[in-house]
């Protein structure tokens, strides 16, 4: 399968973690979408329809 084919979003109010997840990810070839509130996702889910998902359980706003 083409990595690069595959849409994730990642959602976390971490910045740092954003960003590990990211590099990691991209480093395999994913597309990768990040948002660091839960509105941003809502919005980023609607306009590039994620393959997959990935959030933190925790977002303080939702």
């Amino acid at each position: 399968m083409n990595n690069s084919a595959i849409k994730i979003l990642l959602v976390d109010d971490q910045p740092s973690n954003l960003r590990f997840l990211s590099e990691l990810l991209t480093a395999q070839g994913y597309q990768v979408f990040r948002a660091i509130c839960g509105q941003l996702a809502l919005n980023a889910a609607i306009a590039n329809c994620p393959d997959l998902i990935l959030l933190d359980i925790r977002m303080p706003e939702i």
